[in-house]
């Protein structure tokens, strides 16, 4: 370790107090960022409608801006091991305040889907929060603080839905991109004045920066599993989220207000991060990786069987929500523990990969449910989480084969 990471480790940390004002300003700000990338789940119609096009041409507005979100992921969130992250985090809300404005006020599809992509690239802002939780959590608790600032990112996941058709109910959909931008800017003047700031781990340059990465994904088999794994989870989180509006119109004739209140199922999914951040703290998280698999296999053929069942299909959501947001706490507490000098590297390998994840199963599900309706998306979402339990299960047992084998 460099004498500069030992002075950064060496500065003293906030007291409990402060340490709880500030996990609360970073959950906000990951929340409110992360929301950008979603809120676009429940309006499709209402898109495809101002813009002329069918609503399964209007599901690569979802894809769009997961890609550009994972490029920003994979440009911008290195950046939190070679600048102050306080800084980092401010300027980027910035440019992502400027986004939203855009969309809202698009006049055709392609500055709106240009815009959409500069909205997923910096609302990156949530991975950059994250690790920054990490940094300031005391020893062996990391877990804990990691999972209350995912609580509020999660929750900006599963709000995002219901405030957006909320606000497209009442003032059309353009709404919701104006309030984004109007948070965005209050987020920025509270992210600079309350942040301590933090100097940063890495002393190269931005070129020797990106080269580290590759380093890492070679050098730690773990983060290559973690990342895998979320993307299979991401990838069946999206399939669901992105199709179950066009079948709540279709089969329940559901309003926008009412598909507001079915998605605020999900948010009951939040509360599976602290829970598992503190499984993982006490050794726990891959035996728990197992169950969630599981558990995401379940909640895909419930939403199966719940196609003429409203109550089914919900209870099938918060299941889903449940999986993927423990397995998500679980992974980050695992791969920041691996280089605590490389989080925010480490981070953008892990949540890159989750969103490439997660456009695909955007991608699959517009077609899939165009070819099969919501019976396909039911079988791909089992599949793909049986394929997170085979993948989780080899790794058990090459882990296992090579432990015994050290030990011979």
């Amino acid at each position: 370790m460099t004498s500069r990471s030992q002075s950064v480790l060496a500065e003293p940390g906030p007291s409990t107090r402060q340490l709880r004002a500030l996990t609360f300003v970073l959950a906000a700000a990951a929340g409110i960022s992360i929301a950008n990338v979603f809120y676009s789940q429940p309006l499709l119609s209402l898109i495809a409608q101002s813009f002329g096009i069918s609503e399964s041409s209007a599901s690569v507005v979802v894809t769009v801006t997961q890609l550009g979100y994972a490029a920003g992921i994979i440009l911008v969130i290195p950046l939190g091991d070679l600048f102050d992250p306080r800084a980092l985090a401010s300027r980027v809300l910035i440019i992502t305040a400027v986004a939203a404005a855009c969309v809202a006020f698009a006049t055709n599809l392609t500055i709106f889907l240009i815009a959409s992509a500069i909205l997923g690239f910096t609302s990156v802002v949530a991975q950059i929060v994250v690790p920054f939780a990490a940094h300031l959590a005391p020893a062996g608790q990391g877990g804990r603080y990691v999972g209350q600032v995912m609580s509020g990112l999660l929750l900006g996941i599963m709000l995002a839905r219901s405030v957006s058709s909320f606000l497209a109910d009442l003032w059309g959909w353009r709404s919701v991109y104006l309030l984004s931008a109007v948070l965005m800017v209050i987020m920025v003047i509270v992210l600079a004045t309350v942040l301590p700031r933090r100097k940063a781990d890495h002393t190269g340059r931005y070129g020797s920066l990106m080269i580290s990465i590759w380093h890492l994904i070679r050098e730690e088999p773990a983060l290559r599993r973690r990342a895998a794994l979320q993307a299979i989870m991401f990838a069946t989180f999206s399939v669901f989220w992105t199709s179950v509006t066009y079948e709540l119109i279709k089969e329940f004739d559901l309003s926008q207000t009412e598909i507001a209140i079915f998605a605020l199922v999900g948010a009951a999914g939040a509360s599976a991060a602290p829970i598992a951040g503190r499984i993982g703290d006490r050794g726990l998280g891959r035996p728990a990786t197992g169950v969630v698999f599981a558990l995401a296999a379940v909640a895909m053929a419930m939403a199966g069987l719940g196609i003429h069942n409203l109550i089914v299909l919900a209870l099938a959501g918060i299941l889903l929500d449940l999986a993927v947001q423990g397995n998500l706490v679980l992974s980050q507490q695992e791969i920041y523990a691996l280089r605590p000098d490389a989080r925010s590297r480490l981070n953008t390998v892990f949540i890159a990969s989750v969103f490439f994840g997660g456009a695909i199963g955007s991608a699959l599900s517009g077609v899939v449910y165009a070819q099969a309706g919501w019976t396909g998306i039911a079988i791909l979402g089992a599949v793909l989480s049986l394929l997170g339990v085979g993948v989780w299960a080899i790794s058990q047992w090459l882990s296992r084969r090579a432990k015994a084998s050290s030990n011979s």
